[in-house]
Parts: C-alpha cells; structure tokens; sequence
C-alpha cells in the first residue's frame, strides 16, 4: 500500500485506557482534514507545518470534548507568525464526524530560515472550551514554552490543569504513485487520569513553569516513566500509519499496559461560517461605520479566515441601524 493512498483509519481518533498504570491517551490519524485546511491557503512551509501540528494537538484533545462543546487553540506570538488558531467542533449527535478548522495570521517579510517553531517568538498558549448558550467559556493560557507547539500543549496541561500529559506527533508531505502530494498526519495522546497532585499544591504559584515529571511520584512516577520510555519507543512512520493500525500501535508499545480502546471519533474539515453570522459580525456597526466598509461597487465583502468562503452584502440590510429598521 503506498503512502498517501485512503485507509480506513484515516481521520480517525481512537481514544484508549491503559489498566495497568492508571492512564489514558488518543491515537489520531489525519488526512483528508489536513488537506481541507491547507489548501485554502498558500502557506509557506515553515507556516504550514506550525498549521498542521495544530491540527493535530486540536484532534487530539478535542476528542474528549462533549456532543456540540466547541474547543479553540489558540496561539498569540510576537514572531513573525503572529497567530494560529484552530477550532474543534463535536459532534451534535452520537457517531457523527467532529469537524476541525484552522488558519494562521503572519509576516511574510519576517519568516526567515525553515525552522517552524523558530518563527513564533514570546507568546501565549490558550486553550478554550464553549459549552453553548448560557454557559460560561473555560479559558486557560500559559506562556510559550519549548521548542514546538506539542512542548507548548504540554506544559499548558502540566502548568494549567495539573495533570502529567505527553505527545508524540508526526507530520509531513507524502507522495502517492502518479506524483499526488499531500498531507498526513499522526500522533499519539498519553496522560494520566486526573487525580489531585501533592506537587501542584506546592509548586502553584512558584512561577515556575510545571512539566509532566513535577506532577508525579512514588509508583505514580514510576508508571509514568515507564509508559514514556515505551512511548519514545514509536517510530515515525508508525505515527502517520500507512501499515500499522492504531490497535496495532497501541499492542506494539503497550502490550504489557493491557491497552483498552473504545469507538473512533471520525473527523473532518468543516467551517461553520455563513451569511448570517457574517451579519451578526457587522451587527455592532453604524450606517457610518459600514459606508467606509462598502466598496466601489457598492457592497461589503467579507472573507471567511478558516475556508475562504466569500461573502457579497448589500450595505443597506447590514449593521445595527439596518438591524433596527428591519425590526420596526
């Protein structure tokens, strides 16, 4: 089977238990959803890359989010990637596919070199939670930290939720007999049930910045190591699965963890952008406000960020005052 043809766990989340040493983890799979983010874009690579480790860090977590909870990473930087952004839509319904969407904000003229990582400077991490209407939105940030976005998703969990988390991501451009390139992606997930740490008492507040290893001791720290070095063990290739199933991943690394799994989660690129919400967007401007907005020919445009979706108003039924009439 060649890289880059469609498996059957492609765009798949497997999520999975491992009895033995108390802990929990994902097994994610990407491929057509990186190929729908990506190509609304003409990214440079170094962009791209940042792009589609997002994606993946937001399968992964997102997987444990409710049916219609919504989660968004976010990353602010002062480097020449000034933003990344993703957001993870769950499920309305059970066995319904959740849809992932992401864009990044940067200055071309700022990138320099092919490192990705190096071209986000001084920031923060977010991760954010919308349980629907009339529910107040979780929100935890921590500072950039490490050497890639997986290092940041890690001492964000250790710093802002207390609890010991590790990934291991592979990502790239892979080719297809007939010359076809295009996204894969995999990773894998591991963290310990949550449980109150002795540590994050005492370290709270230290200003220090919390990794996995601080958050645990004892047989706990013991588990914890182990399972590590099992994970460090995965290959690269093994990740992005183009012969090795997750179940068959999951038994490679962790046979004697006695790993458990449970359903997939299916996902998909999906925007959720449309008419309306662009009028609810330009529903807190006046008619002043939207004349400067209208264009040449006469209509305001918008742009969706995520899927490049283009939208044409007439600037008489926008903005608040437009709102107001049609009410009347």
């Amino acid at each position: 089977m060649t890289i880059g043809s469609k498996l059957a766990w492609d765009d798949t989340v497997l999520p999975f238990q491992l009895d033995v040493s108390d802990m929990r983890g994902r097994v994610a799979r990407l491929d057509g959803v990186l190929d729908g983010i990506l190509k609304q874009h003409d990214y440079p690579p170094q962009v791209e890359a940042l792009v589609a480790e997002m994606a993946l860090l937001t399968a992964l977590i997102g997987q444990t989010v409710k049916l219609r909870w919504k989660l968004s990473l976010q990353v602010q930087s002062k480097g020449p990637v000034r933003m990344i952004a993703t957001d993870y839509y769950a499920p309305t319904e059970e066995g319904e596919p959740a849809k992932i969407r992401a864009y990044a904000s940067y200055d071309a003229d700022r990138l320099s070199g092919a490192e990705p990582f190096a071209q986000i400077g001084t920031g923060y991490f977010a991760i954010l939670i919308d349980q629907g209407k009339g529910m107040t939105p979780y929100q935890g940030i921590t500072p950039l930290e490490g050497d890639s976005l997986r290092r940041c998703a890690e001492a964000y969990f250790a710093q802002s939720e207390q609890l010991p988390t590790r990934f291991k991501l592979n990502f790239g451009k892979s080719t297809e007999k007939g010359g076809r390139e295009h996204w894969r992606a995999g990773g894998v997930m591991l963290q310990h049930m949550p449980k109150a740490s002795p540590f994050a008492a005492k370290l709270e507040g230290s200003g220090d910045i919390l990794r996995p290893a601080d958050l645990v001791d004892g047989e706990e720290g013991e588990n914890w190591n182990r399972v590590n070095i099992l994970l460090d063990s995965v290959e690269e290739l093994e990740l992005v699965g183009p012969v090795v199933t997750p179940t068959s991943l999951l038994v490679r690394l962790f046979h004697e963890e006695q790993p458990r799994v449970f359903d997939a989660q299916p996902v998909r690129f999906g925007c959720t952008c449309s008419e309306d919400r662009v009028r609810q967007s330009l529903s807190i401007y006046s008619a002043k406000d939207i004349k400067t907005m209208t264009t040449d020919e006469g209509t305001v445009t918008a742009d969706c960020q995520f899927c490049g979706a283009h939208y044409v108003l007439d600037p008489a039924t926008v903005g608040f005052e437009a709102e107001q009439t049609g009410n009347a």
